[in-house]
């Protein structure tokens, strides 16, 4: 039994969690060079996650936080950290030394967390049902498995944005492509759910 819920929890994973790979590439590619930065982006992806996990296991015991009217709202986060990012990359795109200085430094383990929160709206949605028929072994099980696996999708977003040809791509363009990548998601998340009446 064990091991169907070990493949269960890692194909569960995979499929709702393979859009951030690019997302955590773009991260790493943004703080390279930056000492530190890889460090903020692996806390600020645990606490994102971990708070997905904590709202998800809540809500299969029955307890809620948000009601599922508020949850398309998550969108407005990655859309406000991608409206910033994209007026610094704005600012400084005349001056080589000052966008090289925007983008430098790498984001925040609070912005990664945000992000991965907010992106994970519907991870919730799917992780729900699972654990309230899982029971608590199994839960426990498939935490430990995310955890585990949140590790390679850590891996594997660092490894992308270190190949040169990803890196000299992500060095010229990433300052435009995160602020595109994190608006998009908070839209996305924000018609999908049918925020604003969308």
């Amino acid at each position: 039994m064990s091991l169907g819920v070990i493949g269960q929890a890692v194909g569960l994973f995979a499929v709702t969690n393979v859009d951030d790979v690019l997302v955590l590439a773009l991260f790493f590619a943004r703080g390279a060079g930056d000492r530190g930065s890889a460090r903020r982006i692996v806390i600020g992806q645990y606490l994102g996650f971990t708070a997905i996990l904590a709202v998800a296991v809540a809500a299969a015991f029955g307890a809620t936080f948000l009601p599922a009217s508020a949850v398309p709202y998550l969108g407005l986060l990655p859309l406000a950290l991608g409206v910033k990012s994209a007026v610094q990359a704005f600012g400084h795109r005349n001056d080589p030394e000052e966008e090289k200085g925007a983008r430098g430094g790498g984001p925040t383990a609070l912005e990664v967390a945000a992000v991965t929160f907010a992106n994970g709206g519907d991870n919730i949605g799917v992780y729900v049902p699972v654990f309230a028929t899982a029971g608590i072994g199994a839960m426990s099980l498939y935490a430990v498995v995310f955890l585990i696996l949140l590790a390679v999708w850590l891996a594997a977003g660092r490894y992308f944005a270190t190949r040169p040809v990803v890196a000299a791509a992500l060095a010229r363009r990433g300052h435009v492509l995160l602020p595109a990548v994190l608006i998009a998601i908070g839209l996305l998340i924000l018609v999908e759910g049918g925020a604003f009446g969308l």
